[in-house]
């Protein structure tokens, strides 16, 4: 294992805690548990640089046996990277307006999920895929379609186990739209993952 990638899970670990960080303090004061301990949260600054690292040593010591796995490491930490900037670039911009709603707020979630797919293309292109190449717009655009493809996966799986399956075994209504989204998440990242190995990044 390079110590380039030890290195680079604990940056974006670092910047995940940023952005964690101040997502937290946007939300806390309107959570009481969160509001309590919001002198503390900093310390998350601290934690997850040494939590990304130790995901990227985890991938490669299972990666030794299955060569995807550490790929897949590496792609899911860009993609927790990715969701904290479409986070962090959508509560920017509404909190330089004020806008939380209507044509701004469609115009806001644009550019940030723009923002977080530019991140993802080339955190994915040059780290967890190692292609040298230059970026190609042509690329771009492919990685822009497989990613509004997940897009889709992820709200169509998560719509149809809350709104089609419903509720199972008594679990509340609340517990499972988490249930669908974390189901929704999984396709989702098999689609992103095997589609940018297999079709935008393929060697």
């Amino acid at each position: 294992m390079r110590k380039l990638d030890l290195i680079l899970g604990a940056v974006i670990g670092f910047l995940n805690g940023i952005f964690f960080f101040f997502f937290l303090n946007q939300i806390a004061p309107q959570i009481i548990f969160l509001k309590s301990i919001l002198p503390y949260l900093w310390v998350l600054i601290l934690i997850f640089p040494f939590l990304g690292a130790l995901a990227i040593f985890i991938g490669y010591l299972i990666g030794k046996k299955f060569s995807i796995f550490f790929q897949a490491v590496k792609f899911f930490l860009v993609g927790t990277l990715n969701t904290f900037i479409d986070l962090g670039v959508l509560n920017f911009f509404i909190w330089i307006t004020g806008f939380a709603k209507g044509i701004f707020y469609a115009i806001f979630k644009t550019i940030s999920f723009l923002s977080a797919t530019a991140n993802s293309y080339l955190w994915n292109k040059y780290w967890t895929f190692e292609k040298r190449k230059k970026p190609e717009s042509r690329e771009f655009l492919k990685f822009l379609i497989v990613t509004t493809i997940g897009l889709l996966i992820n709200v169509g799986v998560a719509s149809f186990i809350v709104n089609v399956i419903g509720p199972q075994f008594g679990i509340s209504e609340k517990i499972w739209a988490t249930i669908g989204a974390i189901i929704a998440a999984f396709f989702a990242f098999v689609w992103n993952f095997l589609s940018s190995k297999f079709i935008v990044f393929k060697k």
